[in-house]
């Protein structure tokens, strides 16, 4: 992130509607950063199809207001219906996420059956194919309220798989104005930060002093500048990266990394073969190849490049522990300690309301800014937020081996889109067929696709089911 000098006035009247306001994580993180800003105030609307849990989180967000280290003047109201939340808002906040019980479980444990195993399966794959086919008709119905009650909103999704959904908004409302925002740039530009102070003596940097060159699709992001305090920080990574020998870690190595947690293995592995710098975290990019995950025959089997299997277990439990957590803070069992989340939303905001301009990493339609890579797909590049304004900003070509790479996915991911506003399944399919880690018999495919509908049919009525070739 990096500022330039702006003039604004101060509202107090901004409007918030929050899409997914009964969320476990992101509803919290916004209502801290809100709470710590003085630029502009005013009301955030949480809407969900859960209306409970979007009450009680704003019973939190009130409760937030009352800290002594609150500053920002807010109020939150739970609403019932997502008119109600978008009607005049000036920002849309999207953090929306089905049951994981009920969807997230299946999109990673049917295709364990098969062999195919998932870091994460939320992006691409199988776990990221039915999660974009859920998660199109919401984000068609999401845009055509922006459309209908707050046309000229600033549109902000966080949610996964982030390019299908924000490319799914600009299919339904062309002028919508809406970035994705991801922070695996953020935590990438972090540990240059830590391999600056290793390998050149610059101590304590933040990661927001780190200039760098973006260029990708989500999670499939890379780096080719990278610059902190006048120095290239291609040397620290050269530094690193000599001191590095081949991956060769044990099971027993893992026992006290975390989930989320990545030694750069998959990181330097690629850098090394391709000379430039992925800047999404290990789990992430083996998803995306089929090199890291195939042939995995047993969980522990990843370990080897320093990085976890996320267990359905995890996912599962996640939901009742943020709601537990979330009680003990309603209930005062927990004290509420306000405290900036390292998350760029509100300072994009205060940008686009006339404060300071802004660059930051987003997620927006191809207009140039990736040369070669399709013309209005969604790709994640710098760009320039200022008062009412989000420029992307030229990025460069990608190396063609990088290229053809990425290319797969964007062409699965139109044909997500496609398939989602037509309610095509076998469409669906194709771009199933054609993900990298499906790496089956061809009959097999046929029978894990079908498996996954079938145990997923309520969330996939918006498709043609009992039409559907694949199906039959």
């Amino acid at each position: 992130m990096h500022e330039l000098t702006g003039t604004t006035t101060r509202r107090d009247d901004v409007v918030i509607g929050f899409v997914g306001g009964g969320s476990r994580d992101w509803a919290e993180k916004l209502m801290h950063a809100l709470a710590l800003t003085d630029e502009f105030g005013g009301s955030v609307r949480l809407y969900d199809v859960d209306y409970e849990s979007a009450r009680t989180n704003a019973q939190l967000g009130r409760k937030i207001q009352h800290q002594d280290e609150t500053v920002g003047d807010w109020t939150y109201d739970a609403v019932e219906s997502l008119d109600a939340a978008l009607e005049g808002a000036d920002f849309v906040v999207c953090s929306t996420q089905d049951p994981p019980a009920e969807t997230f479980k299946h999109d990673l444990d049917l295709p364990k059956e098969y062999g195919i195993y998932q870091t994460v399966g939320d992006t691409v794959g199988p776990g990221g194919t039915f999660r974009a086919l859920r998660a199109i008709p919401q984000y068609r119905e999401i845009a055509a309220a922006v459309r209908e009650h707050c046309p000229d909103a600033w549109v902000f999704n966080f949610t996964n798989p982030m390019t299908v959904c924000t490319r799914t908004l600009y299919e339904e409302y062309p002028d919508i104005n809406a970035v994705g925002i991801c922070h695996e740039v953020y935590h990438v530009q972090a540990w240059l930060t830590e391999l600056a102070a290793e390998h050149l003596g610059i101590e304590g940097a933040t990661y927001d002093e780190v200039d760098v060159t973006v260029k990708g699709i989500n999670h499939f992001t890379w780096i080719d500048e990278a610059r902190l305090r006048g120095r290239d920080l291609f040397e620290a990574v050269d530094a690193e990266l000599a001191t590095r020998d081949p991956p060769a870690y044990e099971p027993g190595d893992m026992s006290d990394l975390s989930v989320f947690g990545t030694n750069h293995e998959i990181t330097f592995d690629l850098y090394r073969r391709y000379g430039i710098l992925p800047a999404a975290g290990d789990r992430h990019l083996a998803e995306f190849v089929p090199w890291y995950l195939d042939p995995v025959t047993e969980p522990e089997d990843i370990h080897r490049w320093g990085i976890k299997l996320t267990p359905s277990e995890y996912r599962v439990d996640s939901w009742p522990k943020a709601e537990r957590e979330r009680e003990a803070l309603l209930d005062g069992e927990e004290s509420i300690s306000v405290a900036a989340p390292n998350e760029e939303m509100v300072d994009l905001m205060t940008a686009l309301l006339g404060g300071d301009a802004i660059k930051s990493n987003v997620n927006v339609p191809n207009r140039g800014q990736c040369p070669d890579l399709p013309d209005g797909a969604v790709v994640e590049t710098n760009a320039l937020f200022t008062e009412d304004s989000v420029t992307p900003l030229a990025a460069g070509r990608l190396p063609d081996p990088v290229r053809s790479l990425a290319e797969t996915h964007v062409t699965n991911q139109e044909t997500l889109v496609e398939a989602g506003f037509e309610g095509d399944l076998d469409l669906a399919f194709q771009a199933f067929r054609n993900e990298p880690l499906v790496t089956l018999d061809p009959a097999e495919i046929e029978s894990l696709f079908a498996d996954m509908v079938e145990v997923e049919r309520d969330y996939l009525t918006a498709y043609d089911l009992d039409g559907a070739d694949v199906l039959s």
